[in-house]
């Protein structure tokens, strides 16, 4: 029985397949069961940080499997408060965080904070959380609910958790808040929405104004999290100092990880929330591993000159193909070409494909790059060059 055959009868098919068969990867650099090459622009949709089999990663996480894996949370976890110590740390951030497993959790922790802050420190219960239009939060019935996409809401999965409504835009924000608000919850780039940022000025307006409201601000950093976007968090670029944040794919390098940090240290009491394999010694070791390797490129100057290297390319593809693409979108190592139409976006993700490169699909017909942050200049030579081979004939 071949591979394919087997995901196909013994794997529930809840994903769209590609079958090439990758069994070994370096740097930015995918292999295949036969010994084929492909540059990897995607790094597991944001998650391989620091690419793949990266030394220093590959060391920790040797190092933690050889002396212990995982005991539960009911024990103090060494690589656990200085993973916690580390983020808050980089981020500048004077709070305290919450292990998960992935971003989905991390949400719903975060929206747990802000239901029982809303139900304890005002005299009325406080419960509605106001979400946007193309925003994504996660796969869980609770956050399928707080994402802005109606094609999520489908009736096989309800009824959902009620609470939640989104607005088209920042402004419409305003005009959404009741008296039962607790909180809103973005995205300051919309990854799956396609790769859309906000105006600076702009949500340091909403964070002020939610202040002055008592109405929490929760900002999704799962996918612009930990440098993507050229900062340790997206929010240290844009200047504001959320409520809530919520972290997860990159954070880890490859291992399942999720975070949840809030200024309001007090809300949640022991029995609160918890989780069985959340911040165990693996995961967050892996996380520690992953800062150091990032933070070291930071205050070098490394990651800027490769954010920049790797801008200049795409911009060039963007300007000599407005054809096939409308504008070039995104942060830092997050971005974008939006594709003239739906079926455009389709051929040029097939094509790369063929072309041994991954590159991956986003909401408005966006064709998305999400490299590894240690991408070399020769890899990102490499992948553009397939890139124009494969858009070239389209």
């Amino acid at each position: 029985m071949t591979l394919e055959q087997l995901d196909k009868q013994y794997g529930l098919q809840t994903y769209n397949r590609d079958y090439t068969n990758f069994v070994k990867g370096e740097g930015s650099t995918l292999f295949t069961e036969n010994g084929d090459e492909y540059i990897d622009f995607a790094s597991g949709i944001a998650v391989n940080s620091v690419g793949h089999n990266n030394p220093i990663l590959v060391k920790a996480l040797q190092e933690q499997v050889a002396k212990i894996i995982h005991i539960s949370n009911l024990q103090v976890i060494e690589p656990q408060a200085k993973l916690a110590e580390q983020i808050c740390t980089l981020a500048d951030y004077d709070g305290a965080i919450f292990f998960a497993n992935s971003g989905a959790e991390a949400n719903e922790g975060a929206i747990k904070i802000a239901r029982k802050y809303g139900e304890t420190k005002f005299d009325k219960k406080r419960y509605k959380v106001i979400t946007l239009e193309h925003s994504f939060h996660g796969r869980t019935i609770t956050t399928v609910k707080a994402t802005g996409q109606e094609h999520f809401h489908t009736p096989n999965f309800s009824p959902y958790p009620a609470g939640f409504s989104y607005v088209n835009g920042l402004e419409a924000i305003y005009k959404e808040i009741d008296d039962e608000t607790v909180a809103v919850l973005i995205e300051l780039v919309q990854g799956e929405g396609g790769v859309q940022p906000f105006q600076k000025e702009a949500i340091q307006k909403l964070e002020k104004h939610l202040k002055e409201q008592d109405i929490l601000l929760i900002v999704d950093e799962v996918q612009t999290g930990i440098y993507r976007t050229g900062k340790m968090l997206a929010s240290n670029m844009y200047e504001i100092s959320p409520d809530i944040i919520t972290l997860a794919k990159g954070l880890g390098g490859g291992v399942p990880i999720g975070a949840v940090m809030t200024k309001h240290k007090d809300v949640l009491s022991a029995g609160d929330h918890g989780s069985t394999f959340g911040g165990n010694y693996l995961s967050t070791r892996a996380g520690l591993a992953v800062l150091e390797v990032l933070s070291d490129m930071d205050k070098s100057g490394k990651l800027t000159e490769t954010l920049a290297y790797f801008t200049v390319k795409l911009k060039e593809m963007a300007t000599k193909y407005s054809n096939l693409f409308t504008e070039e979108v995104g942060l830092g190592l997050m971005r974008g070409l939006r594709a003239k139409d739906n079926e455009t976006m389709k051929s040029v993700l097939a094509s790369c494909m063929k072309n041994r490169l991954i590159v991956l699909p986003a909401g408005r017909n966006t064709v998305r790059f999400l490299p590894a942050l240690t991408i070399t200049a020769d890899e990102i030579d490499e992948g553009f060059k397939r890139f124009e081979k494969a858009i070239s004939s389209l």
